[in-house]
């Protein structure tokens, strides 16, 4: 079998550092019984140490050529079930059938964060996620108030799960090389310590506030609030949204949903 061309459409980045994937897999801790659903094996760096340990792993895979390499990369080293389909489709609560899932993959970089949100749709399925992405992705995630990665994301990520960057993996671990570093980032859903009165309309509020990064609030949320109302919440409209906790977003958002 000749080898297999990384394909751009997919976001293929093949990892084959035996040091760094046997990190990854100290990190997610899998222990056997425990139902694990790798996202986008590839050629399975990782699916064969979950394997060795699990005895039992499924995975999904969009790419159709890789599966037969997948397939015999992985013979004897325990049950696989492949699924051939796109995990942005794919319904997780139903997959799961009333189990708890941990999720784990070397995420596509060009659909990790549409990904992210449509797997925490179904958060209440999920124990928790080990997901290799783009480092400046991660830094994103995990970024808190006043630190210069923090933004939409962070916020409308910290009111679904906790996320907790592990470890730094450098482009040489891969084949072909990203240009940019990659992080493993620990996400575990959870309900956020605040109430939300509308998911919809705190998320859309969290992007017009950092619509604008460098205005202020009373200028953002012009189209949805006044300075007047912004107050009412106990927020100075003359700060800018980086400042602002998730906690204070939900705070406007809540009031925002209170106006008939």
């Amino acid at each position: 079998m000749s080898a297999h061309r990384a394909k751009k459409r997919f976001g293929q980045n093949f990892l084959h550092d035996r040091g760094v994937i046997d990190r990854i897999v100290r990190a997610i801790r899998p222990r056997e019984g425990e139902r694990i659903i790798e996202i986008g094996p590839g050629l399975g760096a990782l699916t064969v140490p979950l394997l060795d340990t699990l005895g039992r792993l499924e995975v999904i895979e969009l790419d159709r050529d890789i599966i037969p390499r997948l397939t015999a990369h992985c013979a004897g080293h325990g049950e696989l079930t492949i699924t051939q389909a796109d995990a942005l489709k794919v319904d997780y609560t139903a997959l799961a059938q009333g189990q708890s899932l941990r999720l784990v993959g070397n995420l596509p970089y060009n659909i990790s964060s549409p990904l992210l949100f449509h797997l925490l749709d179904h958060a209440g399925a999920i124990t928790d996620m080990h997901f290799m992405l783009q480092k400046e992705v991660v830094d994103r995630m995990c970024a808190s108030a006043g630190e210069p990665d923090y933004g939409r994301l962070s916020v409308t990520l910290a009111a679904r799960a906790h996320a907790e960057c592990l470890f730094v993996v450098g482009p040489e671990a891969f084949q072909p090389a990203p240009k940019v570093d990659s992080a493993i980032v620990r996400l575990t859903p959870h309900a956020p310590d605040f109430a939300i009165d509308d998911r919809a309309r705190f998320e859309h509020l969290v992007t017009a506030a950092f619509s604008q990064r460098r205005k202020q609030l009373r200028n953002t949320l012009k189209p949805l609030m006044n300075a007047d109302d912004i107050s009412a919440c106990g927020i100075d409209p003359s700060i800018r949204a980086e400042q602002l906790a998730p906690a204070d977003f939900a705070r406007l958002a809540n009031a925002l949903h209170a106006v008939p």
